[in-house]
């Protein structure tokens, strides 16, 4: 069992709200004790929120925590629930394990990057086929620890148990649906780390770009994978593209669909640099969950290609632009995506991180921008 970190703010939020929705999880709460009514994979039972709905309303103020809501798809954003619980509900995701959960590491990844405390010193680095590894592993809990036999059995079980039979629930499915899916998974995953662009996965695949577009909404709200907007300082001034990117919502299962076996194979591929970079985004994320300070995440790319890979942004609306770069040497020019960001940010931007392979937090300065190179392996202190 390894320890989620979500759990205090899970029972903070237990005390103050009649329901909590737990979304992500997969069987991860059977029951709980006293009166509470624990209702897991709550998307096979939409059925019961106007149930639920009645209680809550007829409960006495003073009384929290009656209902703990878990699923691994969010029906609450999906179109076939017509009726929500605003507020009577707090919402958190749980995501796959982290690599600080993994690791037993207590840095809080947001809080270091806000603080921006990047003393010198030296962090165990992280050879190359570590990292690959790590991302062919990915961060559910069932496959940690399990031989590469086995962890494959469990992969296609899930994909055949759950990601199918979630997408039926919660998609009208007309045609062959099946089939789609079967293609369309493998080619999102090889996009993992890219922009978005609906009319070419149509086009390659030969579906309607309406229906690609549905289909992948629809493995959003499965925990699938995430489309991650794009930063713009002002909307009205297109200097920045509005497309999104994809990130896959586990590395392991984004390998096994590619067809990636072991460390050689991924580091030899194409996908190697899109996925390292999905590593450190869903960490990110996974962190964010639990941090002291709110974050908000977007990516970047201006009108002359220049692109940052993750956008940072606070309540406040200061910005730390974040890089990622398969490599144990850094460079002044490495930074030239981070340095446009700065340009485009103006007074919204804090400081620039790049993430690399090798062991030593490095500063560097270009103009009034401050930037640092923050070893990968802090991920897993």
């Amino acid at each position: 069992m390894y320890p989620r970190k979500l759990t205090g703010l899970m029972r903070e939020l237990l005390g103050q709200f009649r329901i909590l929705y737990l979304t992500g999880p997969h069987g991860l709460i059977q029951s709980y004790e006293g009166s509470a009514v624990v209702l897991d994979e709550f998307q096979y039972a939409p059925g019961l929120i106007p149930a639920i709905k009645a209680v809550s309303d007829d409960l006495p103020p003073e009384v929290k925590g009656k209902f703990l809501l878990t699923g691994s798809a969010d029906i609450f954003r999906s179109a076939k629930v017509q009726e929500s619980l605003p507020g009577h509900m707090a919402r958190l995701e749980l995501y796959p394990l982290s690599l600080s959960e993994i690791s037993g590491a207590t840095i809080n990844l947001i809080d270091y990057l806000i603080a921006g405390d990047f003393r010198q010193e030296q962090i165990p680095a992280l050879k190359r086929e570590e990292i690959a590894q790590t991302i062919l592993l990915g961060g559910y809990p069932e496959v940690q620890g399990k031989s590469s036999k086995a962890r494959n059995i469990w992969f296609q079980s899930y994909i055949e148990g759950r990601l199918f039979k979630d997408f039926a629930n919660l998609y009208t499915t007309r045609g062959d649906y099946h089939s789609r899916l079967q293609a369309l998974t493998p080619y999102l995953a090889g996009l993992s780390g890219n922009l978005i662009k609906y009319a070419n996965i149509a086009n390659d695949l030969l579906l309607d770009d309406k229906l690609v577009k549905n289909y992948i909404e629809i493995l959003e709200l499965m925990f699938i994978i995430r489309r991650v907007p794009a930063w713009l300082k002002n909307r009205a001034k297109r200097q920045a593209t509005q497309m999104p990117k994809l990130h896959f919502i586990d590395t392991g299962l984004a390998s096994y669909l590619l067809g990636l076996r072991t460390p050689e194979q991924l580091i030899s591929s194409q996908f190697y640099g899109g996925l390292l970079e999905t590593l450190v985004y869903m960490e990110c994320c996974k962190q964010a969950t639990w941090a002291d300070n709110s974050a908000s995440f977007y990516h970047f790319r201006d009108t002359q290609k220049n692109e940052v890979d993750l956008v940072l942004e606070q309540d406040n609306g200061k910005i730390i632009g974040i890089e990622i770069k398969a490599s144990a040497s850094v460079s002044i020019q490495d930074f030239k995506g981070l340095n446009a960001l700065a340009d485009y940010a103006g007074e919204k931007f804090r400081h620039g991180i790049l993430f690399y392979t090798g062991k030593d937090i490095l500063p560097f300065t270009q103009g009034t921008s401050h930037f640092y190179a923050l070893p990968i392996g802090l991920l897993c202190r």
